[in-house]
């Protein structure tokens, strides 16, 4: 095998693949990427088995063949070649890479290609298309709220699914919802239908390949354990979707509430992160003690003192002090545009949806803090 690249297009693609790389080293191959050269193109293939891509290589074949070698290895040495053409060459019947770069030279040991899995990256009989930025925006909007809790693997990504001929994404980690419609999709699937858990891996793996192309489409397809992404077939992603049944998050939402108020997003945002200074390190307390037309934002720290911030808002209903962990209300503010929000709610132990005045296909829902 014999090809010509240019070294900034190798790295740029090996940098892509690395983080899909199994880092836990349960098997060997999966440390490697694999590299076969065939018809004027290289494609470069990693995989935890879990989530795999694929990035596809316009290269100058003199000899067609393939290889597995070190992801980290390969990308430290690209890091630090070059921006000139970069020669690979493997001899028949060897186990070594000669890599050369301008005056550069390595000898790198490389494993077969027969030992890396044989991978799947579309399945056509199911196939939609979504653009990139629709892609992006609800990975924007919902991301914060996927739960890191191992133990409920249920939560531990978005969930999409066709409501109402809208693409829904919902995520819930126990303490917040974030959902997103997007009303522009078109199109009917029947996996989508029952609803799929794409999971946090496979979640940033997607939003990278929309981020590399932020004007196109991609081609999405779905069978019962995977979704397949293609973009311009140059980049393909095989996401494993998390076999569960997601939780009836509609409960969560309250069918009506009774009291709410209108506030600057950024002055509460403000507000809130210079407050959870002085809260407590373990639940980041703080109240939000609601009052006509005032919003009183504090905290009491018993080795460090207190702090308390007053805020207008637009609101008549009764007093209501109501607390919550600051964190999570600083995630759910800050994927908001810089906008008026409304603040939803019953009393101060239901839960609170927050909704934004130039964002009305997204809810969001935080639930109190008993201080």
């Amino acid at each position: 095998m014999k090809l010509n690249i240019p070294a900034s297009t190798l790295r740029e693609a090996v940098n892509k693949i690395l983080t899909v790389v199994d880092k836990k080293n349960s098997r060997p191959i999966l440390t490697n990427c694999l590299l076969k050269a065939e018809k004027n193109q290289l494609q470069l293939i990693a995989t935890d088995l879990e989530v795999s891509a694929k990035i596809i290589l316009p290269a100058q074949i003199s000899a067609e063949g393939s290889f597995c070698i070190s992801s980290k290895s390969f990308s430290d040495i690209l890091r630090e070649l070059p921006n000139e053409e970069v020669t690979l060459a493997v001899e028949n019947g060897t186990n070594l890479l000669n890599l050369n770069c301008k005056n550069i030279s390595y000898s790198l040991l490389i494993t077969s290609s027969d030992e890396f899995p044989q991978l799947t990256f579309q399945n056509q009989s199911s196939e939609f298309k979504l653009k990139t930025k629709q892609i992006t925006h609800i990975i924007n909007k919902t991301q914060h709220a996927i739960s890191t809790d191992e133990t409920r693997l249920y939560l531990n990504g978005i969930y999409w699914q066709l409501t109402d001929s809208k693409l829904r994404a919902v995520a819930i980690d126990g303490h917040r919802l974030a959902l997103l419609d997007t009303a522009e999709f078109i199109g009917e699937n029947k996996f989508l239908n029952d609803g799929v858990i794409i999971p946090r891996k496979g979640i940033t793996e997607l939003k990278k390949i929309a981020d590399s192309y932020p004007d196109d489409d991609v081609s999405i397809s779905l069978d019962d354990s995977f979704m397949f992404v293609n973009a311009k077939n140059e980049y393909y992603l095989s996401i494993r979707l998390i076999a569960r049944e997601y939780p009836k998050y509609q409960t969560v939402i309250p069918n009506k509430t009774t009291n709410k108020f209108h506030i600057d997003r950024n002055a509460i945002l403000n507000a809130v992160k210079r407050i959870k200074i002085l809260s407590n390190e373990k639940t980041n307390g703080i109240k939000l003690n609601i009052l006509p037309n005032e919003l009183v934002i504090s905290t009491n720290h018993p080795a460090l003192g207190q702090a308390n911030e007053t805020l207008p808002i637009d609101y008549q209903g009764k007093a209501t002090e109501i607390g919550f962990n600051a964190k999570y209300l600083i995630e759910s503010l800050s994927v908001l545009n810089e906008s008026d929000v409304t603040f939803e709610f019953n009393n101060e132990l239901s839960p609170v949806v927050i909704k934004a005045d130039d964002l009305p296909d997204f809810l969001g829902i935080i639930m109190p803090l008993k201080l």
